[in-house]
Formats: C-alpha cells, structure tokens, sequence
C-alpha cells in the first residue's frame, strides 16, 4: 500500500470501530448495528437499529422476530442527516454490516458515494445494487 492508501486504510478501521461502539446504543436483542456518515473529514450523522422515536424500545416481538417497523442503522443516519442543514452527497458511510438492498437504495438516493463495512451479510443483493449504482463498496474487517 502506498501512504495515502495506508493512511486512509487506518482511518477506515477507526470509524468502523467508531461505529461498533454506537451499535452498544441500540436496544436490539438478536443483533446491534451501528452506522456512521462521515464528510469532510467529520462525522455528519449518526444512527444504530432500533424502533422509530416515540415507541417503545423493544426490537423484538415474544418470538424473537424482529418487528417490521424497526430501522436499520443505515435509515437511522440517513434520516438524521436529511433532518438537519447537512448534506450527505458525496460522503462515506461506515456499518458494522453490510447494507441491505432496502438501506442500499437509500444510500444511492442520499448521495453516498462510499460504503465501507465490517461484518458480511447471508444475501448480498445490498452490496450488489450500490456497486451497480458506481458506488465504491469496501469491505474491512475490524476485530475489537
């Protein structure tokens, strides 16, 4: 690897581990993912899985089913930014998982240009959309 390459190899590796610790902020059971946009050099937006603002923090029903109005990481930071006077065009978002197809399409709208993940998923049609979509898609992995 070259400096520039190296060095921002390193600085990938910070904020996904950035990112596994906001993941310690959801209530979720079954699994905890946490999400980072970064622009500029600057966190932007934040977000973790867990239920919309103002319902209960309980990600699971009595089967241990993820119920269908939980949010992903990936929606949560994608929402925030899109709330505030931030613009997400052109950034990096850091997850502790890789994007599903539905967070993939969210990406693509938000103007992302950037995925770097560190835990791979079962399905990779997510990954796939946003490589279709000339998005660059990285993979990293980030031991604790």
């Amino acid at each position: 690897m070259d400096g520039k390459t190296d060095k921002q190899f390193e600085v990938d590796k910070r904020y996904l581990r950035m990112a596994l610790v906001w993941a310690e902020n959801s209530y979720c059971r079954r699994r905890k993912v946490g999400a980072l946009i970064v622009k500029d050099q600057m966190i932007i937006s934040d977000g973790y899985n867990g239920t919309p603002s103002g319902f209960e923090n309980i990600c699971e029903d009595e089967n241990n089913v993820t119920k269908p109005y939980v949010l992903h990481a990936e929606a949560n930071a994608i929402t925030k930014v899109a709330a505030s006077s931030n613009s997400s065009k052109g950034a990096t978002i850091y997850v502790t998982s890789a994007p599903c197809i539905e967070c993939a399409k969210l990406i693509i709208q938000s103007g992302i240009r950037r995925v770097v993940y560190s835990e791979k998923y079962r399905v990779e049609d997510g990954c796939q959309l946003l490589k279709r979509a000339g998005i660059s898609v990285e993979y990293i992995e980030c031991k604790d």
